[in-house]
């Protein structure tokens, strides 16, 4: 929503930058649109103080708490990335199109980390603070307060103009991954693990990997040929859940330290 609210006003002054804002082509457009989830923040922050007569700071948590227990997962996810990665099965170098060139994609690494924590912390603060923490003040039983905040999330993440197996199994994972997210906010009363776990994967998401010229493709370090691209599999699908839960479960097992 956030991304198509600022895309729309740039369309009136510059259509074509616009258009890399929709579709992240380019870094100028990924950091644009991944940046653009300040207006999330400023809407939520304006609902909370008219509405509630809260702040942003108060759907965190005990700020030191979160700050601490988000160092604490950082690493151990970052980890189980770093292991995902280098082991197998490797992906072939005969599918790869082109390498963002090394020198310019570190020179992007921290401005791309810096837009991708404001896109994950404004949805964790959504999601995860606000939905979550008012639907559970409505209605306390776990399965209600797990499942309908996850459920906005999952369906977020459809796009219309993708086939129905895509969107299937990309809904699917994103209900799943926003359940490991709020397990993890309950369990110890802060967004700090979620906002780790949430940023560990977008991270991984959208700075390593992409279609050549395709969405949200404009910091990834190495591009693919999009006739490469394997159709939808089952298989694939368990894997992407099968890292969610080792996530979920790394991140429990560091809080426990």
């Amino acid at each position: 929503m956030a991304q198509r609210a600022l895309g729309f006003a740039l369309s009136w002054v510059a259509p074509g930058f616009a258009q890399t804002v929709f579709d992240g082509t380019t870094p100028a457009g990924m950091l644009t649109s991944l940046a653009s989830f300040l207006i999330l923040l400023l809407i939520l922050h304006f609902v909370l103080r008219a509405v509630h007569g809260r702040t942003l700071i108060s759907l965190i948590g005990p700020p030191a708490q979160a700050i601490a227990q988000f160092r604490a997962v950082l690493l151990p996810l970052a980890l189980i990335i770093l292991v995902v990665e280098i082991a197998p099965p490797w992906w072939s170098a005969e599918a790869l199109a082109q390498i963002h060139p090394p020198l310019t994609w570190l020179l992007l690494l921290a401005p791309a980390l810096a837009a991708l924590l404001i896109q994950t912390g404004a949805e964790e603060l959504f999601y995860r603070g606000y939905l979550q923490q008012q639907i559970a003040a409505w209605d306390a039983r776990p399965w209600v307060w797990l499942t309908l905040p996850n459920l906005a999330f999952a369906f977020a993440h459809w796009n219309a103009h993708a086939p129905l197996e895509i969107n299937a199994q990309y809904v699917v994972w994103a209900f799943a991954f926003g359940l490991a997210a709020s397990d993890l906010t309950a369990r110890t009363g802060s967004l700090g693990p979620a906002l780790a776990l949430h940023l560990v994967n977008n991270a991984y998401a959208f700075l390593l990997y992409g279609e050549l010229h395709g969405p949200e493709s404009g910091l990834a370090l190495f591009l693919f040929d999009p006739d490469s691209a394997l159709p939808f599999q089952p298989a694939s699908l368990v894997a992407e859940l099968g890292l969610v839960g080792l996530m979920w479960l790394a991140a429990r097992v560091a809080l426990r330290r």
